[in-house]
């Protein structure tokens, strides 16, 4: 399985890799924006949406999806010297990452009520992770979320979904400089869930960000992370991971905005899909701006096709306006499961739904191990075997 399957190519069966290449600007509608009515409705020919089944959103797209109070229950774990506050939409700090970039993103910042915002101050250095349990109770919420680590702090978020609901949102990671946060954000909803959401960070001067994104659970998922720098020195590592079942449409798109000297960027997602119609979409845009000299960027998207009727479309994008970078690249992966791997374990004695197990797992296990929270690296590694045992049952 090589990584530099070319753009727009074609395999066999209804695996799809890449698409037309188009200038980043012009792969949005309109501009962001903080007001819904600047998004018109999609239909689907968009090219941020044509990927998209709009129906199975339940509204979240064209303002027919009301909020009631069954919607999600949002509860914050947090270590001693962290601060956990929900205030109004008056409060300074929220918006302060960026603009909501498509009509979902809008929907939820003019309908939610009240924000949970997460505080690490300056110099804290936690020794246990802040958790924030969503959990869907049925309904239909619109919620805001921001993490905000100061200077030099050093601390780790998990997210964690759970339940049915039909929710869109916007989470904000505010970074200071120095300060170093990883984020593990977990979508283990029931089958029957909806999730849209925005996740934006802004890196401050010399500090780090590292995202992990576990997709399993969910009728549909649609994310868009993306991370913008505010002073030079800022890095960011992007990984996710996706195991894509019978029916289910998962989505990932991503966007690098290198509009500042010095930053660095390194991104990587890998997916496993199986059972018919299942669909996962991976959109890579990287930009790399005139002003942002000394950039150091990679992305990769590699996906693991188990079984026929799944469907994959993986568009890395990177479009450099300077040529005075430290190194910019991108790749692209899909296959189905490599037979000499599973002959070469068979024949050594081990049945084929354990050398299945076996090849999954590393696939994925570089990924897993960016977590760094034992129990929660043992849970998900519980879950894809889960997942693998219902395709041979």
């Amino acid at each position: 399985m090589a990584d530099n399957t070319p753009a727009g190519s074609t395999t066999d069966g209804a695996i799809q890799v890449g698409g037309p290449r188009q200038p980043i600007d012009a792969r949005v509608s309109a501009p962001a924006s903080y007001d819904v009515a600047d998004f018109p409705v999609p239909h689907g020919r968009e090219e941020e949406w044509r990927f998209t089944p709009l129906q199975r959103l339940r509204g979240l797209h064209d303002g027919t999806a009301v909020a009631n109070g069954a919607g999600v229950k949002v509860e914050v774990e947090a270590p001693e010297g962290v601060t956990v506050e929900t205030v109004g939409r008056d409060d300074a700090r929220l918006g302060r990452s960026g603009k909501p970039v498509d009509r979902v993103a809008a929907q939820a910042y003019s309908s939610f009520e009240k924000a949970s915002v997460v505080s690490i101050p300056k110099d804290t250095v936690l020794s246990e992770p802040v958790r924030i349990s969503v959990r869907g109770q049925g309904g239909v919420a619109f919620g805001h979320a921001v993490v905000e680590i100061g200077a030099f702090a050093e601390a780790v978020v998990v997210i964690d979904h759970t339940g049915d609901a039909t929710l869109a949102a916007n989470v904000e990671y505010l970074i200071g400089d120095g300060a170093k946060l990883t984020v593990v954000s977990v979508q283990d909803w029931d089958d029957t869930a909806v999730h849209a959401a925005q996740h934006t960070a802004l890196v401050g001067r010399d500090a780090s960000f590292k995202s992990v994104i576990v997709t399993f659970g969910g009728d549909l998922v649609r994310l868009h992370p993306r991370v913008v720098y505010g002073a030079p020195g800022g890095e960011a590592e992007l990984y996710g991971l996706y195991f894509t079942d019978n029916g289910q449409h998962q989505e990932h798109r991503l966007f690098v905005d290198h509009d500042t000297p010095h930053c660095r960027s390194n991104v990587v997602y890998k997916g496993a899909l199986q059972g018919k119609d299942a669909h996962a979409v991976w959109i890579g845009d990287v930009l790399i701006r005139a002003e942002a000299e000394g950039t150091d960027t990679y992305e990769l998207n590699r996906n693991l096709v188990l079984t026929d009727g799944a469907r994959v479309d993986s568009v890395p994008n990177l479009e450099i306006e300077t040529g005075e970078i430290v190194g910019a690249g991108h790749a692209s992966a899909t296959g189905r499961f490599d037979d000499e791997q599973l002959f070469y374990l068979m024949a050594r004695g081990i049945p084929e739904h354990e050398a299945r197990r076996l090849v999954v797992r590393g696939f994925f296990a570089e990924l897993v191990q960016q977590i760094g929270i034992p129990e929660l690296e043992e849970r998900l590694i519980a879950k894809i075997e889960e997942e693998l045992k219902a395709a041979v049952a």
